[in-house]
């Protein structure tokens, strides 16, 4: 590794910049694309994603011109890029941060940011809130979904979408976290004592008529659909022989390219919505090179977190199943206003991932002994090697990626 270093160093001058930050942090001076070269074998980001969706490609059919939608929302903003590239970071998180990548192993979020969460309504009819995806949900370290939520609260705030200090985003988050897992961890009911979270998770873009507009606009299905597509949203339905549009629809930006189809209909006075999404394995299968055989961890996750879940929420087959509706959404960051709230807000996040990582029983008293024994702010310093990182394979997309 010393010759290989010495002869990319050659290649690849240190900038001031980067031996400032790693110096401060106790190691040794990289060049972002120095340092990318190593992490990812020479294999830059164009490439990796050509490689990764010709894997994905053999796993589901692909949605072509979803994709090209997910290209071209890569070039926009490193923020976006950050919540389509989940396959990027499973693929260099383990050799930027190798010791912590090693750290305790949980069933984690894996693709884990601060626009994956959202509410949705419990078998009590209460309004939950928490994480809403997991598509890539994945044996690893617990500190892999506190770097990704860090990161890119990072990146949100920069972009001006929340109103934060460095400095305090990772001490939010852990403290949440560490609180959470002491705690044994409890479920964010948006009742009588959560009221400020509520404040926030119900926005104005999330009002029945504003939702019922959007679904209506979504352009009807023309062309086969996937039986096993039509059975899973037809077991979720509210009743048999309910007529209903099945329309597509784009969403997200991590899934885009995956087949998802809503059936929309009348029912009893009111509108109803199911979707489906088609799922494959973990990216983290892919940047492993993992020949074993592929599990869909999705229904594994929900059902052993502390949860108050939402009884419409099934992996059948591989398809996900859901409601759709005003209050069973995602909060986008377009909603997030949170003046005064922020920190509160991370603190929360950092409280629900713990939730999340409780669902692995034998991790929380390891995890808690590994992270007294984390010296300074190390979150916050990991935090920033995956930013370097990050911005760097954005910079490159940005130039000769392709839409």
């Amino acid at each position: 590794m010393a010759g290989r270093s010495a002869l990319l160093l050659d290649v690849f001058p240190p900038t001031p910049m980067i031996i400032s930050s790693r110096r401060s942090h106790g190691l040794a001076p990289l060049t972002s694309l120095y340092f990318l070269a190593i992490v990812a074998g020479a294999m830059n980001i164009v490439k990796a994603t050509r490689q990764f969706e010709d894997w994905l490609g053999h796993r589901t059919d692909l949605v072509k011109k979803d994709l090209r939608v997910k290209h071209l929302n890569m070039k926009a903003a490193v923020f976006p890029f950050l919540r389509a590239t989940y396959y990027r970071w499973a693929q260099v998180w383990p050799k930027v941060c190798p010791d912590l990548a090693r750290a305790p192993h949980v069933l984690a979020v894996g693709d884990l940011h601060v626009e994956n969460f959202g509410t949705w309504r419990d078998a009590e009819g209460r309004l939950i809130w928490g994480v809403n995806d997991f598509d890539e949900a994945h044996p690893m370290s617990y500190a892999n979904d506190l770097v990704r939520l860090a990161v890119s609260a990072h990146l949100a705030a920069e972009g001006g979408h929340l109103a934060l200090k460095q400095k305090d985003i990772c001490d939010a988050l852990l403290e949440g976290y560490r609180e959470g897992l002491r705690d044994g961890g409890l479920a964010f009911v948006l009742g009588e004592k959560n009221e400020w979270l509520r404040q926030i998770a119900e926005s104005e873009l999330r009002d029945p008529v504003h939702f019922w507009a959007k679904m209506d606009a979504l352009p009807t299905v023309k062309g086969d659909v996937p039986v096993s597509a039509i059975d899973a949203i037809e077991h979720l339905l509210p009743s048999r022989d309910l007529p209903y549009r099945l329309a597509s629809r784009i969403a997200g930006l991590g899934s885009l390219g995956h087949a998802r189809y809503v059936a929309i209909a009348d029912w009893r006075g009111g509108r109803v919505a199911r979707e489906a999404k088609a799922l494959v394995s973990s990216a983290c299968y892919w940047a492993k090179d993992d020949q074993g055989p592929p599990e869909i961890l999705y229904q594994t996750i929900i059902s052993r977190a502390v949860r108050c879940p939402d009884p419409f929420v099934q992996l059948r087959g591989r398809w996900i199943i859901r409601r759709l509706s005003p209050h069973c959404s995602r909060v986008e960051l377009a909603a997030l206003r949170a003046p005064g709230k922020e920190l509160r807000l991370l603190h929360a996040m950092g409280w629900e991932t713990a939730n999340i990582h409780l669902g692995t029983k034998t991790a929380r008293t390891p995890i808690l002994k590994h992270m007294q024994k984390q010296k300074g702010r190390w979150l916050h310093h990991l935090t920033e090697e995956m930013l370097n990182a990050v911005r760097e394979d954005w910079r490159i997309w940005a130039k000769e990626g392709y839409a």
